[in-house]
C-alpha cells in the first residue's frame, strides 16, 4: 500500500477517551508533525468545572481563540511539508459552545466562529474515539489532572451524547469511528496496526 503524504489527521472524542495518546502514536507511525492542544493554559478551566454556568463564556472564548491561533500559526509554517496529526479538530469547539452557553452568549459566539472556521485548514480525516461513560470516568480519574477532579459525571454524560450526535450527522469530511472500550493502543500492537491500515485506506481513496 502507498504511503500517505501531506495529509492532516485529527483525533477527536470526549475528555479522557485517549485522544492525545493515540495522536502521539499516529504521529510516530506516519512520520507526522504533532499538534497538541494546550488545555492547561486556559486560566478559566478549573473554575469552569466548579461553576459551568458562570464561567462558560470566558472558558469558551479563550479556547476558541487559542485553537484558532495555534492552527493558523502551525499550518502557515508546516502546510504541505509533511503529514500532520492533531489531538483535536477546530470544529469541535462548537460542540462545547452549544452545550454550555446561554442564548445571548451563543448568538455572539455564532457571529465569531464562522469567521475563524473559514480560515482554518480542515482535516483530511477525523478519527473519532468513543467509549462508555464508566470507562471515560475511570480514565480521567487515573490520569488525575487537578483541574479535572471536579468534573461531574452528568456533564460527561451530556458531553458524550453531544459528541455522538455531532458525528452521527457529520458529513463535511471523512470520519473513522473507533470503539476504545477495550482497547489500549499503547499495549495492543495488532489493534493499532489494524487502525493504521484503515486510516491509510480512507486517506488513499
Amino acid at each position: 500500500m502507498k504511503t500517505i503524504q501531506n495529509k492532516f489527521i485529527a483525533v477527536e472524542g470526549v475528555i479522557g477517551v485517549g485522544k492525545t495518546t493515540l495522536a502521539r502514536l499516529l504521529a510516530k507511525q506516519f512520520q507526522a508533525k504533532l499538534v497538541l492542544e494546550v488545555v492547561e493554559e486556559n486560566p478559566f478551566l478549573k473554575e469552569f468545572y466548579d461553576d459551568i454556568e458562570g464561567k462558560s463564556f470566558q472558558t469558551q472564548i479563550f479556547f476558541l481563540l487559542s485553537r484558532y491561533k495555534q492552527m493558523k500559526k502551525f499550518f502557515q509554517t508546516e502546510m504541505f511539508r509533511s503529514n500532520i496529526v492533531s489531538d483535536y479538530m477546530f470544529m469541535k469547539d462548537a460542540i462545547f459552545a452549544n452545550m454550555t452557553l446561554n442564548s445571548d452568549e451563543i448568538k455572539m459566539y455564532n457571529a465569531i466562529f464562522p469567521l475563524l472556521k473559514e480560515k482554518i485548514l480542515q482535516p483530511d480525516l477525523v478519527v473519532y474515539l468513543y467509549a462508555d461513560l464508566d470507562v471515560i470516568v475511570k480514565r480521567i480519574q487515573k490520569r488525575d489532572r487537578s483541574f479535572e477532579r471536579n468534573i461531574e459525571v452528568d456533564y460527561l454524560k451530556r458531553l458524550s451524547n453531544e459528541y455522538d450526535n455531532f458525528f452521527y450527522n457529520f458529513d463535511e469530511f471523512p470520519v473513522l469511528k473507533v470503539d476504545t472500550n477495550k482497547v489500549d493502543f499503547t499495549k495492543t500492537t495488532k489493534q493499532f496496526d489494524k487502525l493504521c491500515t484503515n486510516i491509510k485506506k480512507m486517506l488513499l481513496k
